[in-house]
Order: structure tokens, then sequence, then C-alpha cells
């Protein structure tokens, strides 16, 4: 297998075909020199929580590409997810601080708030787009409202972190492609510059006020860690939530007798959501690097050497889940808390309890207030030509 094999339009429309071959290739496969590929379970859950493996961002980027002083770079450079002990510990210690001001009851009030205004506002028509008009927006709006900023500005928002999120990708970034999400990047910064300046001398309960604020043993951030920590909460924070709305979406239609189970009972649904998450997130890899040589499986990995941990296919393991490409939203508890959608080990999802809430209140408000949705363009959806990040671009939804 090659990386090209990640990036075909089949692979897009449908990775999981692919996914059975990297599991049967062999518990650890070649990609490229330098470059490893997992899809079983328990590598993908051993590699998470290995303290031989870590991020080693800037020597990462500077090998794939020769230069590593680009925004894009950068900017990822001081993100708490790109970062290795003792610099990400530090960072994640105040970013917690800042994050967990805020209890889960003001975030689920929020989203619901959020989620009905977004329906009253679709057209009497009873036809729209549900990513335009309601996936994409809710969680921009989310996360406008903890950073205080101009929900009228989500357009800026959303087309920057489109150009961000290519620096995600398996494959390597074309030079355009570079040069779009430096352009990302410098929007975002040159946009929050100033609000950082303000909120200096005014400080709020806004995210940002308490990101300026968070102490720990005398430490805060610096102003270009609070921008990069910002950029990366519209990413990871946005782009992943929306794009789950609709897989979830998708696949409960695609699966009528577990839609109207959930429908029927609304206690399944933090369960019917776990399943979706297991069956088809939209984080489909993580990446790591050997901070030494290491042996995984009998497989030499060099210091230095990159290895993709496909978490879509671990979740669709049949060593670990029984039934693997079937949706079964009644799953046990305990299949609901080996799920490596969020990660794991010291990296694990900071934002997941707001994730999970966003979810809950997104898809729970569409079944109770669109009892009758149904989806038109479901044989014949376009799905975002990524292989980190899955989603589709519309989904075009009746009631």
């Amino acid at each position: 297998m090659q990386i090209a094999d990640l990036t075909t339009p089949a692979f897009y429309a449908d990775p999981y075909p692919t996914y059975e071959v990297l599991r049967s290739a062999g518990p650890i496969i070649s990609l490229a020199p330098g470059a490893w590929a997992t899809g079983h379970y328990s590598i993908v859950d051993s590699i998470l929580r290995d303290r031989r493996m870590g991020r080693s961002y800037r020597s990462g980027i500077q090998a794939r590409y020769k230069r590593s002083e680009d925004p894009i770079f950068n900017s990822f450079g001081r993100m708490m997810l790109f970062m290795d002990p003792p610099n990400h510990t530090r960072l994640r210690q105040l970013l917690m601080k800042a994050f967990n001001a805020r209890q889960q009851a003001w975030f689920q009030q929020l989203a619901q708030t959020i989620a009905d205004k977004l329906i009253d506002s679709f057209p009497e028509s009873g036809t729209v787009d549900i990513m335009r008009d309601f996936a994409v927006p809710l969680p921009l709006e989310v996360i406008c409202t903890l950073l205080d900023v101009p929900i009228s500005d989500t357009a800026v928002f959303n087309e920057a972190v489109q150009a961000i999120v290519q620096n995600l990708e398996v494959g390597r970034m074309r030079d355009e492609k570079i040069d779009a999400a430096n352009w990302g990047v410098t929007t975002l910064e040159n946009y929050f510059k100033p609000i950082l300046a303000e909120r200096r001398k005014k400080p709020g309960d806004d995210l940002i006020s308490l990101l300026l604020l968070a102490e720990e043993s005398g430490d805060r951030l610096t102003e270009e860690e609070i921008l990069a920590n910002i950029i990366l909460l519209f990413f990871a924070g946005h782009e992943t939530t929306t794009n789950m709305i609709g897989n979830a979406l998708i696949a409960l239609h695609r699966h009528p007798d577990q839609l109207a189970k959930v429908k029927a009972d609304t206690s399944m649904l933090r369960s019917a959501i776990a399943e979706c998450l297991r069956y088809d997130a939209s984080v489909q890899v993580a990446v790591r690097t050997a901070l030494e040589d290491v042996q995984v499986e009998g497989t030499f990995i060099a210091k230095g050497d990159m290895i993709f941990l496909f978490a879509g296919a671990a979740n669709r393991d049949a060593k670990k889940f029984d039934n693997p490409n079937e949706l079964i939203i009644n799953r046990s508890a305990q299949d609901s808390t080996k799920l490596l959608t969020f990660g794991g080990g010291i990296h694990h999802c900071l934002g997941v309890r707001l994730a999970l809430v966003e979810l809950e209140v997104a898809l729970g408000t569409l079944f109770h207030r669109l009892p009758e949705m149904q989806i038109l363009n479901m044989e014949n959806l376009r799905w975002h030509q990524r292989n980190a990040l899955r989603g589709v671009e519309s989904l075009i939804v009746k009631w």
C-alpha cells in the first residue's frame, strides 16, 4: 500500500474497504520511506499511550517539506496537540484552567439555544442543506460565543479553517495548499491580535480573557501560544463536530431500523452517538513520530519515522468489535469506552466534553423538531477530498 491509495475518489467516498486491506497486510506496513501505517486497534491504542512515540512536529515538518518557518508550520508548532512533554504538559495545564471554567450545563444551554435558533430560520419550503444551514454554523457559533467575537464573522473563520485543515492530511501538501494554509493562519492571527490587546485592558469571562489570565506556578501563556491555540480550537472544535453531525445523520439514515430506535427512545441518543463515532468518525487518523528507535510488533521503527494511526480502521477492527461493519446503537457501554476517535494517552481530546454536548443537542433537536426529515442526496453524496477529516460537502434534507 502507498500514500496514493489514500487519496483516490473511491477512498474519499468509502475508506473502509481500503482499511480492510491495510489490516490484512500486516500489523505495521510501510507507506513510504520513513512512513508507516497501522489500522489494528490494539496497536493504535498502544502507540497512542507509548511515551516513546510523540509529535516531534518541527523536525517532522523539516524532513517532509525542507521548510518549517511558514506561518502554518509555526502556528501548529505552538499548538498543544502537536507538542511533546514537558512543553505539552505545561500548555495543557494552562489551557485546562481556562477551558474547564465553563460547566457542562452552560455548554448544553448555549448549544440548545443556537440549535433552536438555526432551525427557526429554516425556510417554509421544508428543504435545506443541513450542513450549510445547521451543522456548520452550530459549532462555529458556540466557539464565537466562547470567545466573545461577532457571530457575523463566522464566514471568515470557516474559510480560513478550510484552508488550514489541509495540513492534517496524510499526503504532502502541494505548494499552493501551503500558501492557502499560510493565508488561513495569517487571517486568523491578524483578526485576533487586536482582540487580545483589548481583552488585556478589559478582561471579561470569555475564553480569550481566561487564556490571558490563566496561570500555573507563575507561568502564563504567550501571545503566540494563545493565538495558535485559538486556531486549534477552530479546526478541532468546529470542523470535527460539523462533519460528525453529517456523518451521524448519514449513518443513521442508512440504517433506518437503528434510526427508528433512537427516535422512539431518546435515552438511546448517547449510545447512538458513541456508535456513530465508532462507525464513521470525522477524525480518521492520528500521527506519531518515533522519539527513539523502537520495535513495534516485530517491525523496526527508526527514530524520526512517522506512523499514521488510522483510528477509523481501528474502530472497525473485528478483533475488538463484534460485527464491526454494522451500526448497532445499543452496543454495550464497555464497547462505547473503547473508541479511539478522541485519541488517547496524553493527547486525549481536551474538548471531548463540549463535542459530545454539541452532538447530543444537534441530533436530539433535529429528531425532535424535524421527525420526518429525509436525506434527498443520499445516493449522490460529495465527500470532502480529504483522508484525515471525513465529511460531506452538503446534505440536502426535507421534512
